[in-house]
């Protein structure tokens, strides 16, 4: 059946919303700040996580999760730069320097072995890295521990997501 020009109005006025995922310290495509920067294995920055918001959360979304991840890793399996599992949907972003600070949710270990935040530090001469930072808005909590591997945390987000927002900034070592 082809739409007529009544269906296609009323379509236009229905609300359209979409998980969005913003950052005021991270911009798409662009070089991250020392500030966001892991201090150590040959890296020096202030290791501080950046703010992240959010919004428009899809219908039944009882969960939270947020996590960075370094595809361009030379590890034939990325890098996981932070995980962070069942945050309230009370929440609607992080502040700058939250890792290890917050009230609810669940920092897990990274493949720096630690948990929290651990920032952008690819290998000397390795070029440009991406670091994707991923809000999941989920139906309910994760049966996770701190200290899960990432990747079992990473399956069972792709498993369960209702929905997904991405942000990927970039940093080149120096």
């Amino acid at each position: 059946m082809k739409p007529t020009l009544l269906t296609l109005s009323l379509l236009a006025t229905l609300p359209v919303s979409a998980l969005e995922l913003t950052s005021p310290d991270l911009s798409e495509g662009s070089p991250m700040a020392d500030t966001f920067v892991y201090n150590g294995f040959g890296c020096h920055g202030d290791n501080r996580s950046p703010a992240l918001n959010w919004r428009d959360l899809p219908a039944g979304t009882q969960r939270l999760a947020i996590t960075a991840y370094d595809p361009d890793a030379p590890t034939g399996s990325g890098w996981w730069h932070w995980i962070v599992v069942n945050l309230p949907v009370s929440e609607s972003g992080l502040a700058r320097g939250a890792s290890g600070q917050l009230k609810a949710g669940l920092e897990t270990r990274t493949d720096f072995g630690l948990t929290g935040y651990g920032g952008p530090c690819p290998p000397k001469g390795h070029g440009m890295h991406r670091y994707r930072f991923t809000l999941w808005a989920l139906p309910g909590p994760l049966s996770v521990k701190a200290d899960t591997p990432a990747a079992m945390i990473g399956f069972q987000l792709n498993q369960s997501a209702l929905a997904s927002a991405s942000l990927t900034a970039t940093y080149t070592s120096r």
